[in-house]
């Protein structure tokens, strides 16, 4: 459990972040087209993950923009945006503003990835939902960074987590 804030009070999360240098587990999501999608599908590529509470927020819909515009000049670079966002409302987003540069995923069906990747709230007015986080994978699905955002209404590291995805690619 860790505990991040929310306009300054206090909310918490179930799980612990992947740690660095270790295998990030594998999930189940659906994408906006209803389509069940899995890590393993990505292997071979090196990955940015971002999670965002909703997308349907000015903060949220900031930081997928960003890194829809990282993988447009980036191609090998996958970028997987989870949020708990129904499937629908993700097409819609994506259709509105343009974002067909990333991978965007529901987690519906369960709340396994927010527990295994450490950023399900557990308490507080978003409980139930993701926390704002940025993990960078490398092509065998190592972690190699991972940024949980302390403050939801603030926006991520976008430098560092660009740098780290980049390096060596």
């Amino acid at each position: 459990m860790v505990q991040i804030s929310l306009k300054g009070k206090p909310v918490h999360t179930v799980g612990h972040l992947p740690a660095v240098n270790t295998k990030a587990p594998d999930f189940k999501l659906v994408d906006k087209d209803l389509k069940e999608r899995s890590l393993s599908e990505f292997h071979g590529k090196r990955k940015i993950i971002i999670t965002v509470p909703s997308l349907d927020t000015s903060t949220c819909s900031t930081m997928t923009q960003h890194f829809n515009l990282i993988a447009k000049k980036h191609p090998e670079l996958v970028v997987l945006v989870v949020s708990a966002d129904l499937p629908f409302a993700q097409k819609r987003f994506c259709e509105k503003e343009n974002v067909h540069n990333s991978h965007t995923l529901s987690m519906m069906k369960d709340k396994v990835f927010g527990k295994s990747y450490g950023v399900l709230m557990e308490d507080g007015p978003l409980e139930g939902i993701l926390a704002r986080s940025v993990f960078v994978l490398d092509e065998k699905d190592h972690v190699l960074y991972c940024e949980l955002v302390k403050e939801i209404s603030q926006e991520p590291d976008y430098h560092k987590a660009t740098e780290i995805a980049l390096k060596h690619i």
